[in-house]
């Protein structure tokens, strides 16, 4: 293993980047070993006391000159802040502060001015990594920070080689101007923009939106009545090119403009989350708008209204294969996603009401592979599965039911093995995988002796359980 490559070892060593303890471990085999896994270890930083040793002596003159005083007994083997590819501005500021926070007490309460002093080491050690890292893939600057109001790291020597690789940006919308400014001239390759939309709309954010030239996935979460939405974001969201194949749109209880997504001819994925169906007013500017590669449509809470939906599917229902929406109750709708999408591999959104219902989406659908059904009071389990065991299409090989509103489940031991005992006999054969969301409510699957019987056929291999 010594004589490995140096290619070779690298590839393995990408393969450990979750388990840090037995990446750590081979930091002690060899000099080979260790110059290799470091890069992998410090691709985010792991050692707020490895990375202020790495502080240049000016800095620290500085630092000290201002009553941070900086032991270091040895020079740092590596430039380790070379080695970042992600950086979390919040995770790093709480590091600092607990480094101040253990010279404090070291020093016996004797560091007066906290926060100036929290400033000045964060000036610092950003004046470091953005000379020092080449090419940072990832930065995620959000949730409340100090941060937002007084470094503007974007501006500091060696920030235009840092940030102009950067791929994916995770931030809110109340940052700076400045920063957004900035970024907007060094950074306009984004591929993921993921923004948490506050109270304040920084003024910037608009420009680093609309410069974008190859955006693929984007994440707006709204959390307040932002007005200034509207105009702005909205402008600069129509001005992006048809590069975008993933739509994530978190509204919950507020209104968010939807006829933008009509330019992105190319999504393939579109997520909408609103909590109040008058949120959906602009939908009935998408339904007659065709996107001829979207293969997967999420509606998490409402949904827009069954005539509007129906005619989006007919629209672009041809390509789906995932197709979620809530608790819905209406046969028209569900005639429509059995018409309009036949190739639809992964469906949430069914009650228990009518089984019926559930053997027609079976038998229209035949590529169906993975189901959700919400579950209310006075539903039976034993007439999904007999359902289930008689009509559903070889693909198919996942069972999710959500139970709602404290339904009683009633199912006996003995109709759940006959259900287990006829899922085996099936060719194809294939375990099942069973997920079972209960929301606080009782269900006798999980207990007594369904319990029992449950792990029997998880022992034999026909079923999977999964939380």
């Amino acid at each position: 293993m010594n004589q490995l490559p140096a290619d070779c070892l690298n590839e393995i060593f990408k393969y450990l980047d979750e388990d840090k303890v037995v990446l750590q471990s081979t930091l002690l085999v060899n000099r080979l070993w260790s110059e290799i896994s470091v890069r992998e270890l410090w691709k985010s930083i792991i050692n707020i006391n490895t990375l202020i040793d790495c502080i240049p002596n000016e800095s620290k003159e500085i630092l000290r000159e201002n009553g941070i005083l900086i032991l270091t007994s040895k020079h740092p083997m590596f430039n380790y802040p070379s080695f970042c590819k992600s950086l979390s501005v919040n995770q790093l500021n709480y590091k600092i502060k607990q480094w101040l926070n253990r010279e404090r007490e070291r020093q016996s309460n004797s560091i007066q001015n906290f926060n100036d002093k929290l400033y000045l080491l964060t000036k610092e050690i950003f004046k470091l990594l953005m000379s020092q890292i080449y090419s940072l893939r990832k930065l995620e600057f959000t949730d409340y920070s100090p941060l937002k109001q007084n470094i503007i790291f974007t501006s500091y020597p060696g920030a235009k080689d840092c940030l102009n690789d950067l791929s994916v940006l995770h931030c809110d919308s109340d940052i700076y101007p400045e920063f957004y400014y900035q970024l907007s001239q060094i950074c306009q390759n984004l591929q993921l923009l993921y923004v948490s939309f506050k109270k304040v709309i920084s003024n910037g954010l608009s420009d680093l939106i609309s410069v974008q030239n190859n955006l693929k996935y984007l994440y707006m979460f709204q959390y307040y009545d932002c007005k200034e939405l509207t105009p702005d974001i909205i402008t600069s969201l129509k001005k992006l090119p048809n590069t975008l194949t993933k739509l994530n749109i978190y509204g919950g209880d507020h209104y968010i403009p939807l006829s933008f997504i009509s330019n992105f001819k190319n999504l393939q994925e579109l997520i909408l989350s609103f909590r109040n169906i008058k949120s959906f007013e602009d939908f009935k500017l998408l339904q007659h708008v065709t996107f001829p590669q979207l293969y997967s449509l999420e509606f998490k809470y409402e949904h827009p209204r069954n005539e509007l939906l129906m005619n989006f599917l007919e629209n672009n229902g041809k390509n789906l294969k995932n197709f979620k929406f809530i608790k819905n109750d209406n046969n028209l709708l569900n005639l429509a996603i059995i018409k309009y999408c036949p190739n639809i591999r992964k469906l949430s959104g069914l009650t228990n009401n009518d089984t019926e219902t559930l053997q027609m989406f079976f038998e229209g659908c035949q590529s169906l592979e993975i189901i959700t059904i919400y579950c209310k009071r006075g539903f039976s389990e034993k007439e999904i599965f007999d359902v289930i065991v008689k009509y559903s299409p070889k693909s198919f090989y996942e069972l999710q039911l959500n139970y709602l509103c404290d339904p009683i489940s009633k199912i006996f031991p003995h109709e759940l093995e006959s259900f287990f005992i006829k899922w085996a006999n099936r060719i194809p054969q294939k375990p099942l995988s069973l997920i079972i969301i209960d929301n606080g409510s009782y269900s006798s699957m999980r207990h007594g002796k369904n319990k029992n019987v449950i792990e029997k056929y998880v022992k034999l291999g026909i079923i999977n359980i999964k939380k």
